[in-house]
């Protein structure tokens, strides 16, 4: 599996963007896909998670502002970061587990100016 990370760039804190991780391989073997962050001070954060059958689940920090979707017909998953906050600022990496096996896209920083 490979992925295929974009949508990150610079916001103000209240403001918004959408992340988007475009999976390609043995894709229908993905039990689930999700995102983790990197902070500045080198924290890492399980952001939200999609399963297969669809259930999310996400970071107490981001829930209420925070959307994990995909689209099936072009193998995405997405990212809606809505209500942005500094703390928010980090490096977001997407994943893929099939079993035991990870896949990891390249990060996409994600910058929250106050």
């Amino acid at each position: 599996v490979q992925l295929q990370a974009s949508g990150g760039g610079l916001a103000q804190a209240g403001g918004s963007l959408r992340l988007s991780c475009a999976a390609s391989g043995s894709i229908f073997s993905i039990d689930f896909m999700g995102w983790y962050r990197q902070t500045p001070e080198n924290e890492r954060e399980l952001v939200a998670t999609l399963t297969r059958a669809g259930s999310t689940n996400y970071a107490d920090s981001v829930k209420g502002r925070f959307a994990i979707s995909r689209d099936n017909a072009k193998n995405t998953v997405y990212l809606q970061m809505n209500s942005l906050k500094p703390e928010d600022t980090g490096v977001y990496y997407c994943y893929a587990f099939i079993g035991a096996r990870s896949f990891w896209g390249q990060g996409t920083l994600v910058t929250v100016s106050s």
